[in-house]
């Protein structure tokens, strides 16, 4: 029997790999007849897209670094979907996150309390405003799509808001006031991107990992989401176990907005129109769909993901493309390996 099990766990994994080599090729191949329509050369493009995301170790840092967040707000969508709810408000949370750390470091305290304060102020406000969502849902039925678009807007203009009229920096109005040394992530290599927050989120990822495989907490919110019904007949509480969800997806946002304010250099602040922070959480969900909202599989997506990112620059510098270019590009890789997950997506709701 084990050996049975065995092979069908291997024949996912293979099964997982081949749906992402496939995709991976065709959005490529998507992207490449797209450059050559722009009057660009293809195969310069895509050849300094991957080696300004892995073909030197700058790169790979860099990669690693923009991976970071993405493991996080990847597992805030995993959860959501494991519990049958399709919760797309990590986007705001990490805003409102990020925030929370800002609001800190524009206190006077010890040195050794900003970084504690800023996570435990961060992540408190990402849990707050996921749970308003979740009551929502619980208490009048409002659905999570709509309710987490609405928060997610609200909290970008309410963050900046804050950043150009509360936090900003005088000496620098394009962004908030600095997050103070001694409130930083500490970094993993000199004259790189690559900060100590890659530890934090691989422990994150081991330890929702035994959270939803190895507790009751995560037996729940799986038994939900493969069958609300039975569940409830078997003396689960549908609603707790829903905010539950909803809380835990917040704290995982809630932990990547702080740790990209925090951590990434040079920044260490939001800017304007809160680039530096837009799309942490839509991005996410590419994660989870591409890794099949599983913890294993979210690793290595946001590797691939975070690759995209950190090669986009190079891509632009090397091969002259332009930046609207190179953003269609990552576009359509993106949608197209995040066709298969919203397709298995689709199907678990209509057997629900």
């Amino acid at each position: 029997m084990s050996s049975i099990k065995l092979k069908d766990k291997y024949g996912d994994i293979l099964m997982a790999f081949a749906e992402v080599t496939v995709a991976t090729l065709i959005g490529l191949g998507i992207s490449a007849i797209l450059i050559k329509v722009g009057g660009y050369s293809p195969t310069s493009a895509l050849y300094y897209l991957f080696k300004g995301a892995f073909g030197n170790l700058y790169g790979f840092y860099t990669t690693l670094s923009y991976s970071i967040p993405l493991m996080l707000t990847g597992l805030a969508f995993a959860v959501s979907v494991r519990a049958g709810l399709f919760n797309i408000g990590a986007e705001g949370q990490v805003y409102i996150s990020a925030l929370g750390a800002i609001m800190v470091a524009s206190i006077a305290l010890p040195s050794y309390l900003y970084l504690p304060a800023e996570f435990a102020v961060g992540v408190t406000f990402a849990i707050a405003w996921s749970l308003t969502a979740g009551i929502l849902k619980v208490w009048k039925g409002v659905n999570e799509v709509v309710s987490t678009i609405m928060l997610n807007w609200i909290a970008y203009w309410v963050v900046e808001y804050s950043r150009s009229n509360i936090y900003y920096d005088p000496l620098s109005p394009d962004r908030t006031i600095r997050i103070p040394v001694s409130g930083r992530l500490p970094l993993l290599i000199p004259n790189t991107q690559l900060y100590s927050g890659i530890f934090i989120s691989l422990a994150v990822v081991v330890i929702f990992y035994i959270i939803m495989w190895k507790t009751a907490i995560g037996y729940e919110i799986r038994a939900v989401g493969l069958n609300p019904n039975a569940s409830k007949y078997g003396g689960i509480r549908i609603s707790l176990v829903a905010l539950e969800a909803f809380a835990i997806s917040g704290l995982l946002a809630g932990l990547a907005g702080v740790m990209e304010t925090i951590g990434r250099p040079p920044t260490y602040a939001i800017v304007t129109s809160l680039t530096n922070l837009v799309n942490l959480g839509f991005n996410g969900i590419t994660v989870s769909l591409i890794g099949r909202n599983n913890p294993l599989g979210i690793i290595p997506a946001s590797i691939f993901i975070g690759g995209l990112t950190a090669g986009a620059t190079s891509m632009q510098i090397f091969a002259g493309v332009p930046l609207e270019m190179v953003q269609a590009v990552q576009g359509v890789i993106v949608i197209v390996l995040a066709i298969p997950g919203v397709i298995r997506l689709i199907k678990s709701k209509i057997r629900r």
